[in-house]
């Protein structure tokens, strides 16, 4: 099973670093927010709401799209603050607009001074709210869409607009002239299929390969890129699973290592793709599942 313990106190791997990190209310984005400003970055946190999100309806005990909408809690930004000190803070944006994505980066710039890291994590899986699974004839012209805009076009408009910025300012004291960290996050769902679930799967693979492109564009200006591909993990986007103990039972199977994951344990290699640890390391999308792939 995957470990829940707290993350390790190597702290100022990323220090003199802000970062960015979209969808960072809930789940992954908020974990990953912590790591970053564990290890001395200034986070600006980017997302439709600063708190989280409800991740089920309270009568039936299940995700569902209305109610993920409800918010409630500390704002990730001021738990940042509150915990690990530094400058830190939010920026209300719908990242599928070119304006809101450009307006934040903007806003980063203004209120934290620079650029250096972007995690592209903001996502959504439509068909996890459905009721039972539904194959490609039965998807909804308008699932696809919104899937593929919020997992894919908010993906490229964070590239766009960071590093547009990383490109317009100074790399980093002791960097080796390194301009910028990108983090986009993908999923197993980029290598392999799941039942049910055409429109994720279809923006994910195309988060593998803009990862790709991005790093093979942009190496000769010193910016990295990474792909994140997690496997399942506990958060409100598998609600639904964990409350079916047949289909939990087999999703647990299916992990070389027992068990769904934590946001915790792909926010610990979120870390190291920003640090100077990955030095050499670009164009990789990295599978962060637990051994599920190995099967």
């Amino acid at each position: 099973m995957a470990s829940h313990d707290p993350l390790p106190t190597r702290a100022g791997r990323l220090s003199g670093k802000t970062a960015v990190v979209t969808g960072s209310s809930s789940g992954l984005g908020r974990a990953i927010a912590a790591a970053y400003a564990q290890e001395g970055a200034q986070v600006c946190c980017v997302d439709l709401y600063p708190t989280l999100r409800n991740a089920t309806n309270p009568s039936t005990g299940k995700a569902d799209d209305i109610h993920s909408r409800i918010t409630t809690g500390t704002p990730t930004h001021e738990l940042l603050v509150e915990q690990y000190g530094g400058k830190h803070m939010f920026v209300q944006a719908d990242l599928t607009k070119a304006p809101e994505v450009e307006n934040a980066v903007a806003a980063c710039v203004k209120e934290l001074g620079r650029v250096d890291v972007i995690v592209n994590n903001a996502g959504i899986s439509v068909e996890s709210t459905h009721p039972r699974l539904m194959r490609i004839h039965e998807t909804s012209e308008d699932d696809f869409d919104r899937t593929m805009a919020i997992n894919t076009k908010a993906m490229f408009l964070g590239c766009k607009y960071a590093i547009a910025q990383m490109l317009q300012q100074d790399p980093l004291p002791g960097c080796n002239g390194d301009r910028g960290w990108i983090i986009n996050t993908a999923s197993i769902q980029g290598f392999v299929g799941y039942f049910g679930t055409p429109s994720y799967a279809a923006s994910k693979g195309a988060a593998v390969m803009l990862t790709r492109q991005v790093a093979l564009d942009y190496g000769q200006d010193r910016i990295h890129c990474n792909a994140l591909c997690p496997g399942f993990l506990k958060t409100a986007m598998t609600q639904n699973i964990q409350n079916n103990p047949a289909t939990l039972q087999k999703i647990d199977d299916a992990h070389v290592f027992g068990g769904m994951g934590a946001p915790e344990d792909v926010a610990r290699v979120a870390v190291f793709l920003a640090s100077d640890d990955a030095r050499w390391v670009t164009g990789v999308p990295l599978p962060v599942d637990g051994g599920f792939l190995c099967q």
